[in-house]
């Protein structure tokens, strides 16, 4: 009988403060270990109470990311799946509302056989399943577990103990701990302190982890003396601490952990063979985004959640990969659409494309329609994601097929028009506020419509994408919007849903009732954002 395979564990803890970038450290390494043959899955623990992150306002804690199978998570997700090109799944997302679901649950259901429950043995080995159970259904043979929030939060010590807890489980031989810290530059004496890296190290052993590996994050230059320090201090062999200095794209992370030789250092202390990697992909797609460019372009992407950036992170990042294919500045302008209300079309006039991505809501609705109804009566290229579609859709109703007063009935209920609408098959589910149950999510298949852009942007006929959204494209109108020159390029296989329209008599007007900014990656950009992108450099 062959033995079973050994997974490998790499936990990846915080300290000091939040937003040091754990999640593209975590990726990073994911990034370098698959590049040396391995195969890679990623997870990320979060202290919320809350289930999924489907729930979470974008405006405070950034982008809800899908998966294929439907799991609305955090943001890292993305950043895991366009660093190690990777399609992760529920089991890759776990907040402590979760863990505390299932533990009730169970509780109710009388699988405890009437013990009293409590953080540890109970909440902890929830957690140590949810690791197990990814690594088993992943089949990977590595896998990097990110833990959100930062050393010292009580609402995370359930999950630092459950990581402590591995190593007696599986193996020390098969666990490696990576501890990010920040390094402060005091403006008095002009130096990088390292105090506080070596107590939320000291926290963290206090807690029974002793890391073996210390990213120190800076916005300087780190001396090798703070790194002999910081070695010397939190009793970590100097050639484990990193320095991780900010740099100008992120994407030149996984070079910088391999310049120092950090995946040589993990296989020798997780005993895997050290097997040769080469970058070369990885290193050519910073060099290209570091180089000169002699094309610009500007894009003005019309949202609603305008107060942080990584509520459309995702979308950014597509575009970013698009700018870098076509060797293009990119500057994106972020144009709030309820100041578009106010002000009109002005904002638009200096941008080379608009881009109108999704959202939920009624708040700046009339603010998108207008840059969609500029866009296409000036021919300026248009791209619209989920709502983006739905958005372009009434604004042709409106102006082009005259339907006046054309909406979407999540906006307006009793609008003459609902060329936007919930199915009938789902009304009922909203009646019984089974708001959940009513949304589309995760990948669905989409057939694309011969001689239109979409088919010759992609390639193929049948494509996956995935979903986030309730409401959809109304049939009873689709024959009269088709009269009017609006084509449905992508539907679902039964021909029932719309999933992508275009306006063929403009440069690049195109929109999607699914998230294709899911699927780009760095160095292979997505399909509709390439086209959105090429077209605006023609302009």
């Amino acid at each position: 009988m062959p033995k079973a395979k050994q997974t490998k564990y790499i936990f990846v803890t915080g300290g000091v403060l939040s937003g040091l970038g754990k999640g593209i450290t975590a990726a990073s390494i994911g990034n370098i270990l698959k590049a040396r043959g391995f195969s890679i899955y990623m997870q990320k623990f979060d202290q919320y109470l809350n289930v999924d992150a489907g729930t979470l306002n974008p405006g405070e804690h950034g982008e809800c990311f899908v998966t294929d199978d439907g799991a609305e998570t955090d943001l890292d997700l993305g950043h895991y799946e366009r660093f190690t090109d990777t399609s992760l799944s529920k089991n890759s997302s776990i907040m402590t509302g979760q863990i505390y679901q299932s533990i009730l649950e169970k509780e109710r259901n009388g699988q405890f056989l009437g013990k009293t429950i409590q953080v540890i043995p109970h909440v902890t080995n929830e957690v140590k399943e949810r690791i197990k159970k990814a690594a088993k259904e992943s089949d990977c043979d590595i896998l990097i577990t990110e833990i959100g929030g930062t050393i010292g939060d009580y609402e995370g010590m359930h999950f630092i103990e459950a990581i402590r807890q591995m190593p007696y489980d599986v193996g020390h031989d098969n666990v490696l701990y990576v501890h990010v810290g920040f390094l402060p530059y005091l403006e008095v004496t002009e130096e990088l302190k390292s105090k506080p890296i070596q107590n939320s190290v000291h926290d963290l052993q206090a807690m029974g982890i002793h890391p073996d590996v210390i990213m120190c994050r800076a916005d300087h230059v780190v001396s090798e003396n703070i790194l002999k320090k910081v070695a010397l201090f939190c009793g970590v062999d100097k050639d484990a601490v990193i320095p991780l200095e900010t740099v100008q794209s992120v994407y030149e992370v996984p070079l910088i952990l391999e310049k120092y030789q950090l995946d040589k250092l993990i296989t020798k202390k997780l005993c895997l063979p050290d097997k040769n990697g080469r970058q070369d992909d990885w290193a050519n797609l910073v060099k290209k985004i570091k180089a000169p460019k002699n094309k610009k372009v500007t894009i003005g992407l019309v949202g609603k959640y305008m107060g942080m950036k990584d509520t459309y992170l995702s979308i950014t990042e597509a575009v970013k990969a698009a700018a870098f294919y076509y060797e293009a500045d990119l500057d994106i302008q972020w144009i709030d659409s309820e100041e578009v209300e106010k002000k009109g079309t002005d904002l638009l006039k200096k941008v080379d494309g608009i881009l109108v991505p999704g959202g939920f809501g009624n708040r700046g609705i009339e603010g998108k329609i207008t840059a969609a109804k500029y866009a296409r009566e000036n021919n300026i290229p248009y791209l619209g994601l989920c709502l983006g579609l739905q958005i372009a859709v009434i604004e042709f109703a409106r102006n082009v097929c005259n339907l006046k007063g054309a909406h979407s009935t999540e906006m307006d209920p009793k609008t003459p028009y609902p060329v936007i609408h919930i199915m009938p098959e789902q009304e009922k589910l909203l009646e019984g506020n089974q708001y959940g149950g009513t949304m589309r999510l995760g990948a669905y298949p989409c057939i694309l419509k011969d001689k239109s852009k979409a088919l010759e942007l992609y390639g193929e006929k049948k494509i996956s994408e995935r979903h986030r959204h309730r409401y959809e494209v109304n049939n009873k109108y689709r024959s009269e919007l088709e009269k009017c020159g609006l084509v449905f390029s992508g539907t679902s296989p039964s021909g029932h849903l719309a999933e992508i329209i275009e306006l063929p008599n403009n440069r690049f007007f195109m929109a999607s009732q699914f998230h294709p900014e899911f699927k780009s990656r760095p160095n292979r950009p997505h399909p509709l954002f390439a086209g959105f992108i090429k077209a605006t450099i023609k302009s």
